[in-house]
Protein backbone atom coordinates (compact mmCIF):
# COMPACT_ATOMS: atom_id res chain seq x y z
CA UNK A 1 0.00 0.00 0.00
CA UNK A 2 1.26 3.30 -0.78
CA UNK A 3 0.74 6.17 1.04
CA UNK A 4 0.13 10.18 -0.06
CA UNK A 5 1.20 12.44 3.16
CA UNK A 6 0.12 16.07 3.37
CA UNK A 7 1.65 18.61 5.59
CA UNK A 8 -0.04 21.69 6.31
CA UNK A 9 0.42 24.96 9.14
CA UNK A 10 -3.40 25.20 8.68
CA UNK A 11 -5.98 22.34 9.11
CA UNK A 12 -6.59 19.95 6.31
CA UNK A 13 -9.94 19.50 4.93
CA UNK A 14 -10.95 16.90 3.30
CA UNK A 15 -12.74 19.38 0.54
CA UNK A 16 -9.35 20.19 -0.36
CA UNK A 17 -8.47 16.77 -0.55
CA UNK A 18 -11.61 15.55 -2.75
CA UNK A 19 -10.94 18.68 -5.18
CA UNK A 20 -7.67 17.92 -5.60
CA UNK A 21 -8.33 13.87 -6.15
CA UNK A 22 -9.92 14.89 -9.32
CA UNK A 23 -9.24 13.26 -12.29
CA UNK A 24 -9.58 10.15 -13.86
CA UNK A 25 -5.78 10.43 -15.35
CA UNK A 26 -4.68 9.35 -11.23
CA UNK A 27 -5.89 5.86 -11.73
CA UNK A 28 -7.76 6.91 -8.62
CA UNK A 29 -10.94 7.77 -8.66
CA UNK A 30 -13.31 8.85 -5.87
CA UNK A 31 -14.61 6.07 -5.07
CA UNK A 32 -11.84 4.77 -4.17
CA UNK A 33 -10.94 7.86 -1.99
CA UNK A 34 -12.80 7.40 1.07
CA UNK A 35 -12.89 10.15 3.67
CA UNK A 36 -13.01 7.05 6.03
CA UNK A 37 -9.75 5.97 5.12
CA UNK A 38 -7.98 9.23 5.77
CA UNK A 39 -5.85 9.64 8.91
CA UNK A 40 -5.38 12.90 10.52
CA UNK A 41 -2.63 13.91 13.21
CA UNK A 42 -1.26 17.37 15.06
CA UNK A 43 2.01 17.41 15.60
CA UNK A 44 4.65 20.60 16.56
CA UNK A 45 2.39 23.23 15.07
CA UNK A 46 2.02 21.50 11.69
CA UNK A 47 -1.25 19.00 10.68
CA UNK A 48 -0.83 16.52 8.41
CA UNK A 49 -3.38 13.49 6.83
CA UNK A 50 -2.32 9.95 5.61
CA UNK A 51 -4.01 8.51 2.29
CA UNK A 52 -3.55 5.04 1.96
CA UNK A 53 -3.59 4.18 -1.87
CA UNK A 54 -4.13 0.74 -3.84
CA UNK A 55 -2.65 2.22 -7.53
CA UNK A 56 0.78 3.38 -7.79
CA UNK A 57 1.09 6.98 -9.26
CA UNK A 58 4.54 7.42 -11.71
CA UNK A 59 6.37 10.97 -11.10
CA UNK A 60 4.54 12.89 -13.20
CA UNK A 61 1.18 12.28 -11.41
CA UNK A 62 2.67 13.03 -8.11
CA UNK A 63 4.09 16.20 -9.83
CA UNK A 64 0.82 17.28 -11.00
CA UNK A 65 -1.32 16.77 -7.84
CA UNK A 66 1.40 18.26 -5.86
CA UNK A 67 0.55 21.18 -8.02
CA UNK A 68 -3.37 21.11 -7.00
CA UNK A 69 -2.58 20.69 -3.19
CA UNK A 70 0.33 24.01 -3.57
CA UNK A 71 -3.04 26.22 -4.08
CA UNK A 72 -3.83 25.28 -0.23
CA UNK A 73 -0.01 25.32 0.27
CA UNK A 74 -0.06 22.08 1.44
CA UNK A 75 3.28 19.54 0.98
CA UNK A 76 2.58 16.24 -0.49
CA UNK A 77 5.23 12.86 -0.10
CA UNK A 78 4.46 9.88 -2.15
CA UNK A 79 5.44 6.87 0.31
CA UNK A 80 6.12 3.32 -0.65
CA UNK A 81 5.30 2.77 2.83
CA UNK A 82 6.13 4.50 6.68
CA UNK A 83 9.09 3.54 9.03
CA UNK A 84 8.50 0.62 11.00
CA UNK A 85 8.35 1.52 14.77
CA UNK A 86 10.34 -1.43 16.29
CA UNK A 87 13.07 -1.15 13.76
CA UNK A 88 15.87 1.39 13.23
CA UNK A 89 16.00 3.75 10.39
CA UNK A 90 18.43 5.90 9.47
CA UNK A 91 18.09 9.65 8.31
CA UNK A 92 20.91 11.19 6.29
CA UNK A 93 20.81 15.43 5.68
CA UNK A 94 22.95 17.97 3.60
CA UNK A 95 24.30 20.56 6.16
CA UNK A 96 24.32 24.16 4.77
CA UNK A 97 20.48 25.08 3.67
CA UNK A 98 19.41 21.93 5.09
CA UNK A 99 20.19 21.29 8.42
CA UNK A 100 21.46 24.71 9.10
CA UNK A 101 19.76 28.12 6.80
CA UNK A 102 23.07 29.79 6.11
CA UNK A 103 25.97 28.52 3.30
CA UNK A 104 28.72 28.62 5.42
CA UNK A 105 31.27 29.16 2.76
CA UNK A 106 29.80 32.44 2.14
CA UNK A 107 30.02 33.19 5.67
CA UNK A 108 33.41 32.32 5.83
CA UNK A 109 34.20 34.34 2.50
CA UNK A 110 32.36 37.68 3.82
CA UNK A 111 34.47 37.54 7.33
CA UNK A 112 37.55 37.48 4.65
CA UNK A 113 36.53 40.44 2.77
CA UNK A 114 36.41 37.60 -0.55
CA UNK A 115 32.30 37.12 -1.08
CA UNK A 116 32.03 38.41 -4.08
CA UNK A 117 34.72 36.68 -5.48
CA UNK A 118 33.52 33.26 -4.08
CA UNK A 119 30.00 34.14 -5.21
CA UNK A 120 31.16 34.35 -9.05
CA UNK A 121 32.44 31.48 -8.68
CA UNK A 122 29.23 29.37 -7.20
CA UNK A 123 27.38 31.93 -10.04
CA UNK A 124 29.17 29.66 -12.64
CA UNK A 125 28.84 26.89 -11.06
CA UNK A 126 25.31 27.32 -10.81
CA UNK A 127 25.08 27.75 -14.98
CA UNK A 128 27.08 24.57 -15.83
CA UNK A 129 30.33 26.42 -16.42
CA UNK A 130 32.01 23.78 -13.85
CA UNK A 131 31.65 20.89 -12.20
CA UNK A 132 30.80 20.74 -8.17
CA UNK A 133 34.83 19.60 -7.77
CA UNK A 134 36.28 22.42 -9.59
CA UNK A 135 34.08 25.26 -8.16
CA UNK A 136 34.82 23.91 -3.97
CA UNK A 137 38.24 24.00 -4.97
CA UNK A 138 38.60 27.40 -6.65
CA UNK A 139 36.28 29.06 -4.17
CA UNK A 140 38.75 27.59 -0.79
CA UNK A 141 41.84 29.06 -2.79
CA UNK A 142 39.78 32.72 -2.00
CA UNK A 143 39.84 31.14 1.53
CA UNK A 144 43.84 31.01 1.79
CA UNK A 145 45.05 32.87 5.07
CA UNK A 146 41.42 32.79 6.84
CA UNK A 147 42.53 31.90 10.48
CA UNK A 148 41.57 28.66 12.36
CA UNK A 149 39.83 30.75 14.88
CA UNK A 150 36.91 31.99 12.03
CA UNK A 151 35.12 28.72 12.04
CA UNK A 152 34.53 29.27 15.57
CA UNK A 153 33.09 32.60 15.06
CA UNK A 154 31.08 31.74 12.00
CA UNK A 155 29.87 28.93 13.86
CA UNK A 156 28.14 31.20 16.79
CA UNK A 157 26.51 32.53 13.93
CA UNK A 158 24.69 29.74 12.19
CA UNK A 159 21.12 29.12 12.76
CA UNK A 160 19.26 25.68 12.85
CA UNK A 161 16.86 25.48 10.04
CA UNK A 162 13.07 25.82 11.38
CA UNK A 163 11.93 22.25 12.41
CA UNK A 164 15.38 21.18 12.75
CA UNK A 165 15.67 21.14 16.56
CA UNK A 166 12.06 18.85 16.51
CA UNK A 167 14.08 16.67 14.30
CA UNK A 168 16.94 16.14 16.78
CA UNK A 169 14.74 15.37 19.52
CA UNK A 170 12.06 13.19 17.65
CA UNK A 171 14.35 10.86 15.57
CA UNK A 172 16.67 9.76 18.58
CA UNK A 173 13.76 8.92 20.78
CA UNK A 174 12.68 6.73 18.11
CA UNK A 175 15.65 4.99 18.03
CA UNK A 176 17.29 5.79 15.01
CA UNK A 177 20.37 6.96 13.48
CA UNK A 178 21.20 10.41 11.90
CA UNK A 179 23.96 11.84 10.24
CA UNK A 180 25.21 14.74 7.89
CA UNK A 181 26.74 14.11 4.75
CA UNK A 182 28.12 17.79 3.95
CA UNK A 183 29.75 19.44 0.87
CA UNK A 184 30.85 22.34 3.15
CA UNK A 185 33.74 21.54 5.98
CA UNK A 186 34.66 19.44 8.55
CA UNK A 187 35.69 22.27 11.10
CA UNK A 188 32.14 23.28 11.25
CA UNK A 189 30.66 19.64 11.71
CA UNK A 190 33.10 18.85 14.44
CA UNK A 191 31.62 21.92 16.18
CA UNK A 192 27.92 21.05 15.69
CA UNK A 193 28.67 17.30 16.77
CA UNK A 194 29.85 18.30 20.00
CA UNK A 195 26.31 19.95 20.40
CA UNK A 196 23.60 18.14 18.63
CA UNK A 197 22.93 14.65 18.53
CA UNK A 198 24.69 13.40 15.39
CA UNK A 199 25.76 9.64 14.87
CA UNK A 200 28.58 10.50 11.91
CA UNK A 201 29.51 12.83 9.32
CA UNK A 202 31.89 13.35 6.45
CA UNK A 203 32.44 17.05 5.30
CA UNK A 204 35.56 18.53 3.33
CA UNK A 205 38.59 18.88 5.15
CA UNK A 206 40.93 22.10 5.05
CA UNK A 207 44.75 22.34 4.77
CA UNK A 208 46.10 24.43 7.74
CA UNK A 209 49.35 25.56 8.53
CA UNK A 210 50.44 27.70 11.85
CA UNK A 211 46.27 28.09 12.74
CA UNK A 212 45.81 29.34 9.00
CA UNK A 213 44.35 27.71 5.64
CA UNK A 214 46.22 27.37 3.33
CA UNK A 215 43.71 27.47 0.75
CA UNK A 216 43.41 23.78 -0.18
CA UNK A 217 41.37 20.90 0.71
CA UNK A 218 43.33 18.06 2.71
CA UNK A 219 41.93 14.89 1.76
CA UNK A 220 38.76 13.48 -0.79
CA UNK A 221 35.54 15.83 -1.84
CA UNK A 222 32.43 15.02 -0.91
CA UNK A 223 30.65 15.37 -3.56
CA UNK A 224 27.62 14.12 -5.00
CA UNK A 225 28.70 10.68 -5.87
CA UNK A 226 30.76 10.32 -2.60
CA UNK A 227 27.18 11.31 -0.66
CA UNK A 228 25.24 8.62 -2.13
CA UNK A 229 28.41 6.74 -1.23
CA UNK A 230 28.54 7.05 2.38
CA UNK A 231 25.11 7.04 2.92
CA UNK A 232 24.88 3.31 1.13
CA UNK A 233 27.81 2.56 3.81
CA UNK A 234 26.62 4.01 6.27
CA UNK A 235 23.18 2.18 5.67
CA UNK A 236 25.18 -1.35 5.28
CA UNK A 237 27.48 -0.72 9.05
CA UNK A 238 24.22 0.06 11.34
CA UNK A 239 22.55 -2.74 8.62
CA UNK A 240 19.56 -0.74 7.92
CA UNK A 241 18.03 -1.51 4.69
CA UNK A 242 17.83 1.29 2.12
CA UNK A 243 13.63 1.07 2.52
CA UNK A 244 14.58 2.76 6.12
CA UNK A 245 16.48 5.55 4.87
CA UNK A 246 15.52 9.12 4.53
CA UNK A 247 18.11 11.55 3.09
CA UNK A 248 17.01 15.22 2.54
CA UNK A 249 18.85 17.83 0.96
CA UNK A 250 18.51 21.24 -1.12
CA UNK A 251 20.38 21.31 -4.11
CA UNK A 252 21.41 19.42 -7.39
CA UNK A 253 24.79 17.96 -5.22
CA UNK A 254 22.09 15.71 -2.82
CA UNK A 255 19.76 14.22 -5.81
CA UNK A 256 22.33 11.14 -5.82
CA UNK A 257 21.80 10.42 -2.00
CA UNK A 258 17.95 11.12 -2.02
CA UNK A 259 17.32 9.04 -5.08
CA UNK A 260 19.43 6.41 -3.43
CA UNK A 261 17.45 6.20 0.34
CA UNK A 262 14.05 4.81 0.37
CA UNK A 263 12.63 8.32 1.30
CA UNK A 264 14.37 11.31 -0.56
CA UNK A 265 12.88 14.74 0.48
CA UNK A 266 14.17 17.90 -0.97
CA UNK A 267 13.73 20.64 1.78
CA UNK A 268 12.65 23.99 0.17
CA UNK A 269 14.40 22.76 -2.98
CA UNK A 270 16.10 24.50 -5.74
CA UNK A 271 14.85 23.70 -9.16
CA UNK A 272 18.11 21.95 -10.37
CA UNK A 273 17.30 19.33 -7.22
CA UNK A 274 13.38 19.45 -7.80
CA UNK A 275 13.69 18.39 -11.33
CA UNK A 276 15.65 14.87 -10.67
CA UNK A 277 13.78 13.42 -7.63
CA UNK A 278 10.20 12.98 -6.63
CA UNK A 279 9.49 14.38 -3.29
CA UNK A 280 10.23 17.62 -1.70
CA UNK A 281 8.56 20.17 0.52
CA UNK A 282 8.20 23.82 0.03
CA UNK A 283 5.73 25.24 2.50
CA UNK A 284 6.03 23.71 5.62
CA UNK A 285 9.37 22.73 7.50
CA UNK A 286 11.70 19.83 8.94
CA UNK A 287 9.19 19.10 11.44
CA UNK A 288 7.17 17.26 8.58
CA UNK A 289 9.75 14.47 9.24
CA UNK A 290 7.81 13.07 12.12
CA UNK A 291 4.99 11.87 10.02
CA UNK A 292 7.46 9.39 7.98
CA UNK A 293 6.83 7.00 11.28
CA UNK A 294 3.67 4.37 11.64
CA UNK A 295 3.44 5.33 15.09
CA UNK A 296 2.29 8.63 14.25
CA UNK A 297 -0.95 8.48 13.08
Amino acid sequence: MNSVLLFSHNPIHNTQIFDSFQDDTLGTSLSTIDAKTFSHSERYGLHSVRITLDTSWNRNQIVMIRERFAKYQIDLLYIPSLLPNNQTSLFVFDMDSTVIKEEVIDELARKHGVFEEVANVTKKAMEGGMGFDEALRLRVKHLAGLSIQSFKEVYDLLHLNDGMETVFQFVPSNGCKLGILSGGFSPVLELFSKKYPVDFFRANGLEEKGGFFTGQILGEIINREKKEIYLRKYANEFSIPLEHVVAVGDGANDALMLNAAGIGIGIHAKQGLKDQITNWIDFTNLSALVFLFENTF
